[in-house]
């Protein structure tokens, strides 16, 4: 079984695929972020590294989700193939920092992936206001990701919005970020776990 975590930059996937990993007895397959070559140029100078650093996201999420489908157990993923193009893409496109030329060659190059996979059999949707994002961002203190635009996280949250509303095609659960603390608050954890196991198990 697939499952995948998405949701915009400091809405708490990675924390949550921790805990639900441990939870369930899943495997963690986690982002690749701090070995990402791209990443802090990309920060520092967006649209003349979006290109790098997009194809670079594609390559390992590909790799990643084919990796998965041979697994013979349950895999739980730090955010999918799909929203990297559908969202992180497309909001760069949309922003100016892809050119036309470059987001056509990507697109074209995720098309022939898209032959190969499927969608995961879950994919929780952590929804997360702005200033929610902002005061994770900020507590966590990755150097790189403090000089993030406001209309830039701003853009991925309207793009996730039409993403899952209107785009994915897979089974979702949709859950609002901003009243829980699920890492301090057993009781947070325990409403998350309690929605994943109706739309898995169809209990409650």
């Amino acid at each position: 079984m697939h499952i995948a975590i998405a949701g915009n930059i400091g809405s708490g996937k990675t924390t949550l695929t921790r805990m639900l990993a441990k939870h369930y007895g899943w495997e963690p397959k986690f982002e690749a972020v701090t070995y990402n070559p791209y990443l802090e140029d990309f920060y520092k100078d967006i649209e003349r590294w979006s290109f790098n650093l997009e194809i670079y996201f594609l390559k390992q999420r590909f790799l990643d989700i084919l990796e998965i489908a041979k697994a013979d157990h349950t895999v739980i993923q730090d955010r999918s193939i799909f929203e990297g193009v559908y969202v992180f893409v497309a909001n760069n496109y949309a922003q100016g920092n892809l050119s036309e030329r470059d987001y056509t060659t990507f697109m074209d190059l995720f098309d022939q992936m898209m032959g190969l996979v499927k969608v995961p059999d879950l994919m929780i949707y952590l929804r997360a206001s702005l200033p929610h994002l902002i005061g994770n961002i900020q507590k966590r203190g990755r150097e790189y990701e403090q000089s993030i635009k406001i209309d830039y996280l701003q853009g991925l949250n309207d793009r996730y919005e039409d993403f899952i509303l209107n785009r994915y095609k897979g089974k979702v659960l949709i859950i609002d970020v901003d009243p829980l603390d699920f890492e301090h608050r057993p009781l947070d954890f325990r409403g998350i776990v309690d929605k994943i196991d109706a739309q898995l198990f169809g209990l409650f």
